[in-house]
């Protein structure tokens, strides 16, 4: 769902040059599912095989991952696990918003409104097991890391980046802050352009860094205070957030009463709007998130036949397409070799 962080923020524009060589811990499911919503028809409808199996989050993921490798970008992919029980209360939520969709595509299929066919089919996007199954099968292929986190992804990477063992997370939502994580990189894509989510159009990106230290530097606050912040406006545990408060009125009373948290809580009457559930279990969720080091950061060799029996023989992917790819990977793989970084082949 992600935080709306986005105004109060401090970032700075970087190149892909200047992560060559460095390690990037990867949300995985927020990947996924950006090229899921993304990666559509014209008519809004997710790509297919021939066997009807949904392709969208593979091109997305077979293309960005070898773009970003051929750069010298060390990524490894965390996944996540089993997610906080408090969490149940965004699945309802989005599970209405997709239904609503749905009942607005129908609409829209029936007036031939292409348009809206695109906006609401991108939010009937539905992630499954067999994807992220196929998904992982490709990265594996590919050669780089797999980490299995435990619980949330985004706590995952941000553990790693806190331990020193990759130099940023990569992800679009600003989640990743909440669970402490010193540095993260959004709009890393060598295009330099993503579609809008839900139309036909797209807009000029360019990576972005933003730093923990910066962030609570600037708002002039803490972590404990950066996470009430975000409980105030909405986090994935409290969809929504409190009415009518939006982090710049939340940084408000911040400052107001530091870190008096009860009676910031006490002063926005969180116990109507969240009567069975306490603003101090969401922020010890998000303070105690299970996070794991069973993870081995171990970047092997391309496994060529198994990317094509993946792409090409199961899910009818352009052979010369695939092998244009690799043939591409393999040509900027020895360039990186021949300058001391790793070598995928």
């Amino acid at each position: 769902m992600g935080l709306k962080f986005k105004d109060i923020v401090e970032k700075e524009e970087i190149s892909i040059k200047d992560l060559r060589g460095k390690i990037l811990a990867v949300d995985s499911m927020n990947l996924l599912y950006q090229f899921l919503t993304t990666i559509r028809s014209v008519d809004g409808s997710v790509l297919t095989d021939k066997h009807g199996k949904v392709t969208s989050h593979l091109i997305g993921l077979f293309n960005r991952t070898t773009s970003l490798m051929e750069q010298g970008l060390k990524l490894a992919f965390v996944f996540d696990g089993t997610p906080p029980s408090i969490k149940e209360k965004t699945w309802e939520i989005r599970k209405a918003v997709k239904h609503q969709a749905s009942l607005k595509l129908k609409e829209a299929e029936d007036a031939d409104d292409y348009a809206e066919m695109k906006k609401q089919a991108g939010r009937t996007a539905v992630l499954t097991k067999e994807m992220v199954v196929d998904a992982k099968n490709l990265l594996t292929a590919l050669g780089v890391p797999i980490i299995q986190a435990p619980s949330e992804g985004e706590a995952q990477t941000a553990y790693m980046v806190a331990q020193g063992k990759a130099y940023a997370s990569i992800s679009q939502d600003y989640d990743n802050l909440i669970f402490g994580c010193p540095t993260l990189i959004r709009n890393l894509s060598i295009e330099g352009k993503r579609r809008k989510t839900g139309t036909l159009g797209y807009v000029n990106i360019k990576p972005e860094v933003i730093k923990l230290n910066d962030v609570l530097k600037t708002l002039k606050i803490n972590l404990n205070q950066l996470i009430v912040l975000a409980i105030l406006a909405g986090t994935d545990y409290n969809p929504g957030g409190v009415k009518g408060i939006g982090p710049k009125k939340g940084l408000k009373l911040i400052q107001e009463f530091g870190e008096d948290f009860d009676a910031i809580f006490e002063k926005v009457e969180w116990n109507q709007q969240y009567p069975d559930l306490t603003w101090k279990e969401i922020f010890d969720t998000i303070k105690d998130i299970p996070v794991t080091n069973d993870f081995d950061l171990e970047w092997k060799k391309i496994d060529e036949q198994e990317i094509m029996a993946l792409l090409v023989e199961k899910h009818d992917f352009s052979e010369d397409r695939v092998k244009t790819k690799l043939e591409a990977l393999k040509r900027e793989n020895k360039e990186l070799s021949q300058k001391g970084l790793s070598s995928f082949f």
